[in-house]
Parts: structure tokens; C-alpha cells; sequence
């Protein structure tokens, strides 16, 4: 079913599919069968959404990056997103061109995934949560409420990142200008845990099963299965790992 005040210039929709009133599809879109597209929604350009997938209104899929010249990275990007099948994607979502997302992934109220960025099946993404560009997400990862990624982190498979959790990638805070080999956000391997308000500093490897306490600052490499906290982060002595 199309309401009527839809503009939907694609031709490529599956069956049983549902477009909301106002909704907006570009033509070369593919909607799979069953997709519920609500009200108000934007879908742009090469985008491809799985079957089964629910978009809530005032979600924007497939959004071109745009930079000014008080930007130092010029975003680069292809006209391609892909959404698997069975997600869901809440209110006011924005994600941009050049973006994948596997199947039966969550993506909550008003988060953010930004260009070159490839989100795994079964994980979630909570509400106002930030992906910036180019970041990897490992299968059956969950990032809650309110965390933000900066461009170029890595997360493994299994991993927990709590709510508030905040990630860097640029130690000169902008002062050096912008290059792709200096701009490395934390990587965080198969299985760690991030409690919440944590925030990691540029270029730190989060070891596979580790535990980074809540509130901690992690400056510098975690060992696989350690417990650390504190500000700076340490691992603690009786949590060392064996």
C-alpha cells in the first residue's frame, strides 16, 4: 500500500510492502518484501532495503556528505547503502551514503551513521547514538544510548559498549590538520566490555574479553581478558589477566 501524498519515483518494490503518508523514495531505490516505510521518511539514492524492514518516521537513508570549508576531511563516499533484512530503524535516523548494515540489526531513535561505515548483523545501535565515518562493527556487537564513535574505530564481534561511551581519534584535537594515517580511533576486539562513561584515547587497542570499568580513561593498550579502570585506566592486580 503507497498513501497517495507519497512521492515514490522507485519501481523496484517487493510485495506487501507499506510507503506512509509524505514518505520520500528516490527512483533507483530497492525495497524489499514487507518493507513499512512511515511517514516522512527520505530514502535517497542507491539505497537497498531487506525484506521485513520497519523505517520510522522522519528517518533519512542514504543522506550525501557534505563538507564546508571549516571541514578538514573532505568525506569521500560511493552511492551505495544497504539495509539487510528484518531491521528496524527508528524515528529520525539519519544514515548517509556508503553504509551497510547486516540483518536483524537495531537501529535506535535519532542515531547517526555516517559514510564507510559497516554496522554487522544482529547488533544494536541505541538512541542518539554517533558512527562517525568509517567505522567497522562486528556481528552481535550492541553500542547503547548516547556513545559516540569517531571516524575510523574498529569493534569486534560480541562486544558491549555501554551507554555514554566516548571514543577520539585525533590526539592534536585538530591542530594538526587532517590525514587518514593520523586519524585512527580505538580499536576494540571480539568480546570486550566498556562500562559506561568510558572514554578511550586515540589509537588504543581494547584486548579481546577485556573489561574497561565505568567512568574509566584509557590511554593506552588493554591486554586481552584484563579488568582496568580509574583515570588514567590501570589494570587492577588481582584482575591481571593469566
Amino acid at each position: 500500500m503507497i498513501h497517495p501524498s507519497a512521492i515514490v519515483e522507485t519501481t523496484r518494490i517487493g510485495r506487501g510492502v507499506t510507503i506512509g503518508p509524505f514518505a520520500v523514495i528516490a527512483a533507483d531505490v530497492e525495497l524489499g518484501d514487507g518493507v513499512v516505510v512511515h511517514p516522512h521518511v527520505v530514502i535517497g539514492r542507491g539505497v537497498v532495503i531487506g525484506a521485513g524492514t520497519e523505517i520510522y518516521p522522519g528517518a533519512y537513508i542514504g543522506k550525501e556528505p557534505r563538507a564546508t570549508s571549516a571541514i578538514a576531511r573532505a568525506p569521500t563516499f560511493e552511492r551505495r547503502t544497504a539495509i539487510g533484512a528484518n531491521c528496524s530503524i527508528g524515528p529520525h535516523v539519519v544514515i548517509y551514503c556508503d553504509v551497510l548494515i547486516g540483518d536483524d540489526t537495531l537501529v535506535g531513535d535519532a542515531a547517526s551513521i555516517r559514510e564507510q561505515s559497516r554496522i554487522g548483523a544482529h547488533c544494536v545501535v541505541g538512541r542518539h547514538v554517533t558512527i562517525n565515518y568509517h567505522c567497522i562493527v562486528g556481528d552481535h556487537t550492541k553500542i547503547m544510548d548516547h556513545s559516540w564513535m569517531a571516524g575510523n574505530v574498529e569493534i569486534g564481534e560480541g562486544c558491549f559498549i555501554s551507554g555514554g561511551v566516548l571514543t577520539s581519534n585525533d590526539n592534536a584535537m585538530g591542530r594538526a590538520g587532517y590525514t587518514d594515517a593520523q586519524m585512527l580511533g580505538p580499536r576494540i576486539e571480539d568480546g570486550a566490555v566498556i562500562g559506561i562513561g568510558a572514554a578511550l584515547l586515540p589509537g588504543v587497542r581494547i584486548g579481546a574479553g577485556a573489561v574497561v570499568g565505568a567512568g574509566a580513561v584509557v590511554t593506552k593498550d588493554v591486554p586481552a581478558e584484563a579488568r582496568i579502570m580509574g583515570q588514567p585506566a590501570r589494570v587492577r592486580p588481582d584482575q591481571a589477566p593469566r
